[in-house]
């Protein structure tokens, strides 16, 4: 099963979310794990694009709206995992 780790890009960040970038990637990787789980568990041959916003979706799910209306992911890495999932289902 593929582990999910969300790093954020220092050089994007404002000094505010420079001094919370520890707990803040925690969050977000949290909720990314938590719905690769639950995505994975449901997987029921959807395509990985599918799987992708399925990932997405269920990650924002598990965020407060103000951080999970800022979160955008690497898509490269959101599709790893989706192709992870759909090579393992």
């Amino acid at each position: 099963m593929v582990e999910p780790h969300v790093t954020l890009d220092p050089n994007s960040l404002s000094p505010v979310e420079e001094k919370l970038r520890g707990p803040l990637e925690q969050q977000l990787t949290s909720a990314m794990q938590a719905a690769t789980d639950k995505v994975s568990h449901e997987y029921a041959g959807e395509p990985v694009d599918t799987v992708a916003t399925e990932i997405l979706d269920e990650t924002k799910a598990g965020l407060h709206h103000d951080i999970a209306d800022g979160f955008v992911p690497d898509q490269r890495e959101l599709r790893r995992v989706a192709e992870a999932i759909v090579r393992e289902g």
